[in-house]
């Protein structure tokens, strides 16, 4: 048997397809093995889940296990409208919510027209855009780094943005929401709110009132349900519709049996959701205030991280600094409007003053 060579190897691409070949991959943020490093720089929750999902879990492991989950994810789409006020036939369950937008991408907006979204966002969108073949165009924000909605067209291939934004962290009033979605009654808009719980109005309810709105919710921010992968839309009966469609064109059993029982324990402990949403809120001021007092320009953040950036010292000199104290932020080198700023995740009270203590010796140097 031949043994491939490493010029074989490096020709592999020429079996890709030309999709392929013009896709930039998203790239995520570092994932550090080591526990003695502040990781602030994938907007995780820094408390553990629900006393009651982790029961919920150890109660479903056994036998059941060699059986498929429900491909409806019926009873959580039951306690998710519930809580909604919806009913189950408005809700979508995918394997986080990542794979919830790339199936709105590919079910609800239009191939060969345009699809729209900020300059400044979730950098996820171009490529999901450039993987199913759509046409796109960025939207600028304002100076002062808001989703202006008077620039979106009344009519286009669809429209996505986050509420609150991400990394800005800047929140859309629900009143602007709704004003935007009768304009546009012809668009789908899909309203991604990751983040939403940590400050901003979510928009759930306008879906029984626009056709045209898809909202789509995570469990990995405010829920700490990040390792289990789980998210959900909220939408029309036909968009939802759509949904199903591409997942069951695709797979079938995207979310397993531990990750829908955890879900739907934490639906349901609303209150324990309340105090961590609290405490993380209550840290992001104390931290926001802290930063100002070290020349930091601090964006008005909805979400649970801050986007920052300082009066004089380069951000690319601040990661690598506090990288060597073992903490982690995020730096967004492009596009060069946001070089200059940090986004630092919101960790326990802790963490953050132990952060601010590090920034005020670098700062200092």
């Amino acid at each position: 048997m031949r043994h491939l060579r490493k010029d074989d190897l490096s020709n592999m691409s020429k079996f890709w397809s030309d999709i392929v070949k013009g896709l930039d991959p998203y790239v995520p943020g570092e994932q550090a093995n080591d526990a003695s490093i502040i990781k602030l720089n994938t907007n995780e929750n820094p408390y553990a889940p629900s006393p009651k999902v982790i029961e919920s879990i150890r109660d479903s492991l056994g036998d059941q296990l060699r059986l498929y989950p429900d491909p409806q994810a019926l009873v959580l789409r039951e306690t998710i409208a519930e809580r909604e006020g919806v009913r189950a036939s408005n809700v979508f369950i995918g394997n986080g919510s990542d794979e919830v937008l790339a199936h709105a991408f590919r079910a609800l907006f239009k191939v060969g027209e345009t699809v729209f979204f900020p300059d400044i966002t979730y950098s996820f969108y171009p490529t999901y855009c450039k993987l199913f073949d759509l046409n796109y165009e960025r939207v600028a924000l304002t100076t002062d780094f808001e989703i202006d909605l008077e620039l979106y067209p009344s009519r286009s291939g669809g429209i996505i943005f986050p509420n609150p934004n991400a990394p800005t962290g800047i929140q859309k009033d629900r009143p602007a929401l709704e004003r935007f979605l009768q304009s546009r009654p012809d668009t789908i808009v899909v309203i991604d709110e990751a983040y939403v719980e940590f400050g901003a109005q979510t928009s759930s309810s306008l879906t029984t009132v626009f056709p045209n709105l898809l909202v789509t919710r995570s469990f990995s921010k405010s829920y700490s349900l990040a390792g289990l992968r789980i998210g959900y839309a909220i939408g029309h009966e036909d968009l939802i519709e759509g949904l199903y469609r591409v997942k069951d064109s695709f797979n079938s059993y995207p979310v397993d049996r531990l990750a829908l029982v955890g879900a739907e324990a934490a639906i349901r402990d609303q209150s324990y959701l309340a105090q961590i949403v609290e405490k993380i809120v209550s840290t992001r001021s104390w931290v926001s205030n802290e930063l100002a007092k070290l020349n930091f320009n601090v964006l008005p953040s909805s979400a649970n991280f801050l986007f920052v950036r300082h009066s004089s010292v380069e951000a690319e000199n601040i990661v690598k600094k506090l990288r060597q104290q073992n903490i982690l932020v995020r730096h967004f080198p492009n596009p060069d409007r946001i070089r200059g700023f940090l986004r630092i995740s919101i960790g326990t009270a802790d963490d953050m003053k132990i952060l601010v203590d590090r920034l005020r010796t670098i700062l200092a140097e």
